[in-house]
């Protein structure tokens, strides 16, 4: 098995935030889960990872924030290598948004928004201040800041755990899935609410769906995965008319139930 690389690269492209350079993670036993992967995020892009359950979606993002190392190749962040990255530091660096959200049930709203910047020391004021800006940035009303998670909705558990992720203003946003649990009507005003939101903040954000809808909606560009290879990257217009046989079927498929959700 060939190492990781820990050097940092003089080629990083100064435009690219997150790159993978022919990566591949496998299991202890011998299973691999991403094979070979080479692929760039660049700056300030929403770049969506889809694929089917097992595609190497959520391997592809945990490698980003050392949740997991890779077992050969290299993940540049900021151009330096991940494995050359403390790993707190380098999650400290990065925003995470999960599908069951991951609130603390025992903090309220303020202090489950508010953690990162408390560990990097912030004032107490600051942090405050920062909630409030916030809680109206993803459309919350500022008394909820004292509500503990079991009292919130789906929907504004979600909006808190989007808070939480952009809470220390990090360059960089990961999000698996973020909105899969919630009912559609809730999941397609979220879906609307954080596409504006990308585009005034345009922070780089890699976002990992198997909803095709989601993922022409949101996507700058969309990334194909398929048992751990990586079969193309298209932007959403590229990918309604790919020839890629699962690109295509993705399409017909989502041309079919549109026809169906139409013509109910």
């Amino acid at each position: 098995m060939r190492p990781a690389s820990h050097f940092m690269p003089a080629d990083a492209h100064p435009d690219v935030a997150v790159e993978f350079r022919d990566v591949s993670y496998r299991l202890d036993h011998g299973g691999t889960l991403l094979h070979g992967l080479n692929l760039a995020v660049r700056r300030g892009e929403l770049l969506v990872l889809l694929g089917r359950s097992g595609s190497g979606k959520t391997t592809t993002l945990k490698l980003v924030n050392r949740l997991l190392d890779p077992s050969s190749g290299q993940v540049l962040v900021e151009g330096r290598a991940s494995t050359q990255w403390d790993p707190i530091q380098l999650r400290r660096h990065i925003g995470y948004a999960i599908q069951d959200v991951g609130l603390f049930p025992h903090f309220n709203v303020e202090r489950n928004i508010g953690l990162v910047p408390s560990l990097e020391g912030w004032p107490q004021q600051r942090i405050q201040e920062r909630v409030r800006e916030l809680l109206q940035l993803v459309g919350l009303e500022p008394q909820i800041a004292h509500r503990r998670p079991r009292e919130l909705s789906g929907g504004q558990r979600q909006r808190v755990g989007v808070a939480r992720a952009l809470a220390a203003d990090p360059p960089i946003l990961l999000m698996d899935e973020p909105f899969g649990a919630l009912d559609a009507l809730t999941r397609a005003e979220l879906q609307r609410e954080f596409l504006n939101l990308q585009q005034r903040l345009r922070k780089t954000t890699v976002f990992v769906t198997h909803d095709l809808r989601e993922a022409l909606l949101l996507g700058s560009r969309v990334a194909l995965l398929e048992s751990g290879r990586l079969l193309a990257t298209y932007t959403p217009e590229e990918f309604l008319h790919a020839k890629e046989p699962l690109a295509a079927a993705y399409v017909a498929a989502f041309l079919a139930d549109s026809k169906t959700q139409g013509g109910a």
